[in-house]
């Protein structure tokens, strides 16, 4: 349903081209997630849901993949104005 948004996604990471909030970074931290899950997830990972940000009015995706490891996460991300994947936060399932 969303090819062209996850196409976009995954050639932002290919590139290199994203930023990860601080809490993003945080919550990696606490589901002993890697940048390396992070990234398998959403090379290989499906849009499970959009969402419209209430205070941005940007839309925001939730991609669900897998870690390195094979286990299941959530990935929530957006393309941001200035072209960037911003990762807004990441969660184990």
């Amino acid at each position: 349903m969303f090819e062209r948004i996850l196409k976009q996604i995954r050639e932002k990471i290919r590139r290199r081209q994203y930023v990860m909030t601080l809490h993003a970074e945080e919550e990696m931290s606490d589901d002993d997630l890697s940048i390396f899950d992070v990234e398998r997830s959403l090379l290989t990972g499906e849009i499970i849901e959009r969402q419209k940000d209430a205070v941005t009015d940007e839309w925001k995706y939730l991609v669900k993949g897998n870690t390195v490891a094979g286990d299941e996460m959530v990935t929530v991300a957006k393309i941001s104005p200035t072209g960037k994947l911003v990762i807004i936060t990441v969660y184990r399932l």
